[in-house]
C-alpha cells in the first residue's frame, strides 16, 4: 500500500519518524536480530595471518592439493602430468579428435606460411625467421599448454614492438647480425620473464593493464601497422623509420606521383579487395570460415604466378627474392649473456613478453569460456616463457598467441593441441621443400596480407561500450591510442601503464561514499540517489564507504564523511528541522582497515564528540573488527555502538535519542 505524496520536507520527516517507529515495532515483535551483537572473530598469530594472506595471494588454488597422501610413484607420473598436460589428455586422444584436429592443422598452416613472412618484415628480419617462428614453440607449447584452441606463432602487434625498439638500438640495415643476435637475446628474456612469471605466480600483474588501454592499444598498433604497409603497398623505395602518423605520411606523399609504383598497387589493390571479400563472407556465414584461412595463401600463389609469368619485377614491383631453405639453425652463441648488448636484450625482452603474455592469456581465456573449461594462468605463463627460451636457442623470434589463428582453428573444430602439431609440420616441410617457389612474391601482396589481418584489432564496438561505461575508461583507451599512432608503440605502452596505474590510485585514494536513507515499509537502508524515495531517519544520518580504509584514502573518507555531516546540518537548519544527533557509518563494505584507517576513525569520532554528535558503526567485517578490537577502538567508541545492521543501528539510536530528550 503506497503513501500519500508529501507537500513538503517537513511532512516528509514526519512521515520518515512515523515509518522508522513502525519498523522498530515491528522488527521488535517478529525478529530477534536487534539482541545480536557483531562478534569477534578468533585472533590469528602473526605466522598464521602471513601464512593465510599468502597463500591466498599466490596459492589460492591449492597446486599440492592432488599430490596429497599419494605415494612416490604417484606423484612423479602426476607432476609430469602438470608440466607436460599431452601426457593427461593424450591418453584419453582418439580418431575422431585428430580428424578435427588435422583438419584445423592444415587450415591455421595455410593461414600462418603467408602471414609469418609478413610479420618478420615487421622485425626487420629476413622472412624466414617468421617461418622458424611458427615450426619449434608451437612444437613446445603442444607439450606444456593447456589451451586447447590456442594457435602459437608471430603476431603483428610483438612484431612491430619488437623491431621498433630494436631498431632504436641496432640498425638492422648495416649491422644485420648485430640486430640479429640481440634480436634473440631480447625473445630469450622474453621467455624468462614469462616464465619467471608463471613459476612466481605472478601472472596477477599483468592485470595492472586495464581492458580499455588494450583496446586502445592494439587499435593504435594495428593503425600504425597498416600505415607502416604502405611502402609496400605502393612501391615506395626510401621510407621513414619512424612510426608515428606524420613522418609515416610525409613519406607516403612526398614522392606521389613519381614514387609510387603504379603495376604495385594494382595487384595491392586487387588482393586486397579479395581478402577482405573473403573475411566477410567468412565472418557472415560460418560454413565459409575457411575461405577467409585459406586467402592469404591463396593470394599468395595467384600473386607469385602473375608477376612470374608477366616479369613485373622488371617494372619495379618489389618481390621477397629470396627465402632461405632448411629448418631452424642453432641461435644460442648468438644471444649475449654479458656486454653492452645485455642490458638492451633484457628491456626489450621485458616489454614484449609481457606484450605478448598479455595477448595470450586474454586469447586463451577468451576460448576456454566458450568451450567451457578452466585455463590454468601459471602453467601458461611457463609454457610460453619456456617456448620462446627454446625458440630463442633456434632461431625464433617471439611467439605468442595470434587472436586471428586462433579464432580459424577453433572454428576449423580443433579438439587438442595437436592442431599446432599439424601445423608445424606442414611449416616444417614449406621450409624444407617449399621456400625457393616464394623468390617471385610480391611485396604488395604481403602488405595486404598484414593490412587485412590487422583491420581486425580495430574493435570500435568495444571502444563505443567502454565510452557509454566509463567515461575514464574511455581516455584510458583514447589516450593510448593517441600515443602509439602519434608518437611511437612505446610512448603509447608506456601511456597505457601509466593511465591504467592512474585509475587504480584514483580509486584507492578517493573511494565512493553514500548518504543512505530509509525504504518505506522496510527495513532496509539504500542509496538516496539510487532510490530518490527513500527518506532520512529524523536525528540520524547514515553513511555508507565503498573501500576499504587504508593509508592512502583514510583523511579523505574522514573529510568526506565530515563534508556530508556539515552539509545536511546546514540543509536542516535552513529549514528548521532538528539537528543530526547520530552519526552511523555503513561498514559492511570495508573489507579491510591499516592503522592509518583507525586512527582516521579516532580522529572522527573527537570531531563528532565536539559537535556533540554520536558515532555508530554496522556491519563491520570480521578482518575489521579483529583490527579494531586489537587497537582498543571497540573500548573508545563503546561496544554498544557496534551494530549488526544499519536498521538495528538506527532503532537502538532512535531509542537512545528519544530516552535523552
Amino acid at each position: 500500500m503506497g503513501h500519500p505524496v508529501v507537500a513538503n520536507e517537513a511532512e516528509n520527516w514526519e512521515l520518515a519518524d512515523t515509518i522508522s517507529q513502525h519498523a522498530s515495532e515491528k522488527q521488535s515483535d517478529k525478529t530477534p536480530s536487534t539482541n545480536y551483537k557483531v562478534g569477534f572473530p578468533p585472533r590469528k598469530t602473526f605466522l598464521k595471518e602471513f601464512a593465510d594472506g599468502l597463500k591466498e595471494t599466490f596459492f589460492a588454488d591449492d597446486p599440492l592439493k592432488p599430490y596429497k597422501d599419494q605415494p612416490g610413484s604417484r606423484r612423479f607420473i602426476l607432476g609430469l602430468q602438470f608440466l607436460f598436460p599431452i601426457l593427461d589428455w593424450g591418453r584419453k586422444y582418439n580418431v575422431n579428435k585428430f580428424k578435427g584436429d588435422v583438419i584445423a592443422g592444415l587450415t591455421i598452416a595455410s593461414l600462418c606460411i603467408p602471414q609469418d613472412i609478413g610479420y618478420a618484415k615487421l622485425a626487420n628480419l629476413e622472412p624466414q625467421y617468421g617461418l622458424y617462428s611458427s615450426f619449434v614453440p608451437p612444437l613446445i607449447y603442444a607439450l606444456m599448454g593447456s589451451s586447447r584452441d590456442i594457435a602459437i606463432g608471430p603476431v603483428a602487434v610483438v612484431s612491430l614492438l619488437m623491431g621498433s625498439l630494436l631498431q632504436n638500438e641496432i640498425d638492422p640495415i648495416n649491422n644485420g647480425e648485430e640486430y640479429l643476435g640481440l634480436a634473440f637475446t631480447a625473445t630469450f628474456f622474453a621467455g624468462i620473464t614469462q616464465a619467471l612469471l608463471g613459476v612466481l605466480r605472478l601472472g596477477f600483474l599483468i592485470d595492472f593493464l586495464s581492458h580499455a588501454a588494450i583496446v586502445g592499444f592494439m587499435g593504435g598498433a594495428a593503425i600504425t601497422i597498416g600505415l607502416q604497409q604502405l611502402k609496400g603497398f605502393l612501391g615506395i623505395e626510401k621510407f621513414t623509420k619512424q612510426t608515428d602518423i606524420i613522418s609515416v605520411m610525409k613519406s607516403v606523399l612526398s614522392p606521389f606521383p613519381h614514387g609510387w609504383n603504379w603495376p604495385t598497387i594494382l595487384i595491392g589493390v586487387i588482393f586486397l579487395v579479395f581478402l577482405l571479400v573473403a573475411k566477410y563472407m567468412g565472418k557472415k556465414n560460418k560454413k565459409f570460415f575457411w575461405l577467409q584461412a585459406i586467402a592469404p595463401l591463396v593470394s599468395v600463389i595467384l600473386a607469385t604466378f602473375f608477376v612470374y609469368i608477366t616479369h613485373a619485377d622488371r617494372h619495379g614491383v618489389k618481390i621477397v627474392k629470396h627465402i632461405k631453405k632448411g629448418i631452424n639453425p642453432p641461435s644460442l652463441e648468438l644471444i649475449h649473456f654479458s656486454g653492452p648488448l645485455l642490458g638492451k636484450g633484457v628491456k626489450i625482452g621485458i616489454i614484449t613478453g609481457i606484450i605478448a603474455l598479455t595477448e595470450a592469456v586474454a586469447i586463451g581465456r577468451t576460448f576456454a569460456d566458450m568451450k567451457d573449461y578452466q585455463l590454468d594462468g601459471n602453467k601458461e605463463m611457463v609454457a610460453l616463457g619456456t617456448m620462446n627460451v627454446v625458440g630463442s636457442m633456434t632461431s625464433c623470434y617471439v611467439a605468442t598467441g595470434s587472436f586471428s589463428r586462433s579464432a580459424v582453428n577453433y572454428m576449423s573444430g580443433c579438439q587438442t593441441l595437436v592442431s599446432n602439431i599439424v601445423m608445424s609440420i606442414v611449416v616444417f616441410f614449406t621450409l624444407l621443400l617449399i621456400t625457393p617457389l616464394f623468390k617471385y612474391t610480391p611485396n604488395a601482396i604481403l602488405s595486404s596480407i598484414i593490412i587485412s589481418a590487422v583491420l581486425g584489432l580495430i574493435d570500435y564496438e568495444a571502444a563505443f561500450l567502454i565510452w557509454k561505461v566509463d567515461k575514464f575508461d574511455f581516455i584510458a583507451c583514447l589516450g593510448t591510442f593517441l600515443g602509439v599512432v602519434f608518437a611511437s608503440v612505446e610512448m603509447g605502452l608506456l601511456i597505457a601503464v601509466s593511465l591504467s596505474f592512474a585509475k587504480i590510485l584514483l580509486r584507492v585514494t578517493r573511494p565512493r561514499t553514500a548518504i543512505l536513507g530509509h525504504l518505506p515499509g522496510t527495513t532496509i537502508y539504500r542509496n538516496i540517489e539510487q532510490y530518490p524515495d527513500s527518506n532520512r531517519v529524523p536525528g540520524i544520518l547514515v553513511v555508507r564507504v565503498d573501500s576499504a580504509i587504508y593509508f592512502t584514502n583514510s583523511n579523505y573518507v574522514k573529510e568526506r564523511i565530515l563534508r556530508w555531516l556539515t552539509n545536511e546540518e546546514e540543509s536542516l537548519k535552513e529549514k528548521d528541522l532538528p539537528t543530526i544527533e547520530v552519526l552511523i557509518v555503513d561498514m559492511s563494505p570495508v573489507t579491510d582497515i591499516d592503522t592509518s584507517g583507525i586512527h582516521a576513525l579516532e580522529d572522527l569520532l573527537k570531531s563528532l564528540q565536539k559537535k556533540e554528535v554520536q558515532l555508530a558503526l554496522a556491519n563491520p567485517g570480521p578482518v575489521v573488527m579483529e583490527k579494531l578490537h586489537a587497537s582498543e577502538f571497540v573500548e573508545t567508541i563503546g561496544i554498544d555502538k557496534i551494530f549488526l545492521t544499519v536498521g538495528s543501528a538506527v532503532i537502538k539510536c532512535s531509542h537512545k535519542s528519544n530516552e535523552d530528550v
